[in-house]
């Protein structure tokens, strides 16, 4: 089984199924099939083949999920990108992809047109061709009777996501098709999918999460597939009421902003079956925020990352209310965990420790990089680089990340442990906790605060309030009020940035 063919196989048994909504288009099952076939004999054409990479740069349209599969029709490895990227990002995954072949959205071109692109590069563009670039609607306008089929296999490369390199490049993540369709199989079945689903997709497709748990995951099935461009609070709500949808992901940050929508009453979301969300754990209070404002019971928590699928754990809908924050207490089906300790044996009781995870869904490896591949994948195990701990009930809390552990003075402290509760004062909208050298300890502990209200003294306000809450030597030693956090493309905070900005002397 390949992508490719569930695509074929739903427009043999859904022909006249909506397949596609991309703004006021609506698109078959029937015609998508017919539109990759032609895109894909296009592309031949042009010279791209079997284990060729082509990149990805659209947002979340039609034409970004008919080249998807139109490249893997053809056996090539497709490259999705962030439409967020730089210029210079881009430039960068272009080259150590060894790229054949780039397509953009004519809404990106800017970004793109002033890179000097190699000349064998097949350079490809929505809306009209220009000096050197080939116009994506002239490749579906050639009509094409017969059928391209895919001889891929499930062992076979399909892609290469890249990671939003928060510590350095992004590296390049392999995926073969079992990987993507045993993470996507998992959603299928832990999130009720079926041909009458209908999934809104407004995070971007060029991420794994979206892109193999729900977008392929509904391919299975044949799904509704719903599409945004982009993510504002009026039109995630628009369309979750007008379209009728039953499934979405989104980050915590996607819930938060639009449950502070002025008219969020009056909106009809009964719909939704399933509101997913993933990339960080909504606490308590957060929970009930968003519960409230969008009128339902249906959160359900998944944990995982890009190398991994994603799989990892799942925290069910009804699990939120004595355990939310928690990251769940089991795997997700096609997925084992353990938490380990430095020498790779389990934990013991609530001791800290890093999360593991086996299953068919993990990567292949990392693209031109053994060596990391190997110290990622050790013994059939992903390293995650996630702290964790199971609780007195089995459930899982994620402590920090492995890289991002302050050492002072000997003792690990955990940054999200500060990070949560300074998260709760009402003056205080975002918070990120690092640790900049210190001359005796080592290192001592710093809090950027984003503030929400003004606060007289940040330091002295920030101390008073986490007194009592944590130990001493927790709490942070350097305060710094910051206008907004550093985020990288995918809204991922960029802590190497905070731990490098100048600060003053620490010596208490």
């Amino acid at each position: 089984m390949n992508i490719s063919e569930l695509l074929a196989r739903n427009a043999r048994k859904y022909p006249e199924r909506e397949a596609i909504v991309n703004g006021a288009e609506r698109v078959t099952y029937r015609t998508f099939d017919q539109d990759v076939n032609t895109l894909a004999y296009g592309l031949r054409e042009l010279g791209i083949s079997q284990g060729d990479k082509v990149v990805l740069f659209m947002p979340n349209t039609k034409e970004f999920l008919y080249t998807y599969i139109a490249v893997m029709r053809l056996g090539a490895v497709i490259v999705p990108v962030n439409a967020k990227l730089t210029g210079t990002e881009l430039d960068y995954i272009l080259g150590h992809s060894d790229a054949k072949a780039v397509f953009v959205h004519e809404h990106l071109f800017p970004v793109i047109k002033a890179l000097a692109l190699p000349a064998r590069m097949v350079s490809v563009k929505t809306g009209a061709a220009v000096e050197g670039w080939i116009s994506f609607e002239a490749l579906l306008s050639v009509p094409v009777s017969e059928e391209f089929i895919c001889q891929m296999k499930e062992d076979d490369e399909a892609t290469i996501l890249y990671t939003s390199g928060t510590t350095g490049k992004p590296k390049g993540v392999v995926f073969t098709y079992r990987n993507i369709l045993t993470a996507a199989t998992m959603m299928c079945i832990e999130m009720t999918m079926n041909p009458e689903s209908r999934i809104l997709h407004m995070m971007p497709l060029s991420h794994s999460a979206p892109l193999h748990l729900f977008f392929v995951s509904g391919l299975y099935v044949g799904a509704a597939h719903i599409l945004a461009p982009v993510f504002t609070p009026e039109l995630l709500l628009d369309l979750a009421s007008r379209e009728k949808i039953t499934h979405f992901f989104g980050a915590p940050v996607a819930y938060l902003f639009t449950a502070k929508h002025p008219r969020i009453a009056e909106y009809d979301l009964s719909s939704a079956k399933y509101w997913v969300y993933g990339g960080a754990p909504l606490g308590t209070k957060e929970v009930q925020v968003v519960q409230q404002a969008f009128q339902t019971e249906n959160l359900v928590c998944v944990y995982g990352l890009t190398e991994a699928g994603p799989n990892g754990t799942l925290l069910k809908a009804e699990e939120h209310a004595h355990k939310a924050g928690s990251i769940g207490r089991r795997a997700a089906l096609n997925c084992e965990l353990r938490i380990v300790d430095a020498d790779g044996k389990d934990v013991a009781g609530d001791e800290v420790g890093e999360i593991v995870l086996r299953g068919e869904g993990t990567m292949k490896g990392y693209y031109k990089d053994e060596e990391l591949t190997a110290d990622t994948i050790r013994g059939g195990w992903l390293y995650t680089g996630d702290m964790a701990r199971f609780d007195e009930d089995g459930y899982i809390w994620v402590v920090d990340r492995k890289k991002d552990i302050i050492i002072s003075g000997g003792v690990n402290i955990f940054p999200k442990e500060i990070e949560d509760v300074l998260s709760a004062h009402p003056a205080i909208a975002e918070v990120a906790v690092v640790g900049v050298p210190h001359p005796e300890w080592g290192e001592t502990v710093k809090a950027f605060i984003v503030p929400a209200t003004e606060m007289v003294d940040i330091e002295m306000e920030c101390k008073r309030f986490l007194k009592g809450k944590l130990a001493d030597y927790k709490i942070p030693k350097l305060y710094e009020t910051i206008a907004q956090l550093p985020r990288n493309a995918t809204g991922k905070i960029i802590k190497t940035t905070l731990r490098e900005a100048k600060t003053q002397e620490a010596t208490g």
